[in-house]
């Protein structure tokens, strides 16, 4: 867990009192659920409408793609050596700026 994820939580469970259960248990989620990133599975990346988009935009028919129940659980870094040059190290480093570039949740 992040110092940030593990102050956040000890924030949420110092004020549970003040906010009541509920709005704790919102929190936690949200302090759970970090950004993604390109160590995220393909299928996870194309899950989130954001992340599709940007995949979409680096390589173009991917959310498509008639082989993608067979590489979908794997990372970008992995389909790599397997993709016959479709997915290279510089498409990846694109990914992986843009989704950074992406809002903060």
């Amino acid at each position: 867990m992040s110092k940030f994820t593990a102050a956040l939580a000890a924030v949420a469970l110092a004020s549970a009192s003040l906010i009541g259960t509920t709005a704790l248990a919102e929190i936690s989620a949200t302090a759970a659920a970090p950004n993604p990133t390109v160590d995220d599975s393909i299928a996870d990346l194309l899950a989130d409408p954001d992340t599709a988009a940007i995949m979409e935009k680096h390589l173009p028919g991917i959310s498509q793609h008639p082989a993608l129940p067979q590489f979908q659980d794997m990372t970008l870094d992995q389909v790599m050596p397997y993709s016959q040059g479709a997915v290279t190290a510089e498409i990846i480093e694109a990914i992986d700026a843009d989704i950074k570039a992406l809002p903060a949740e």
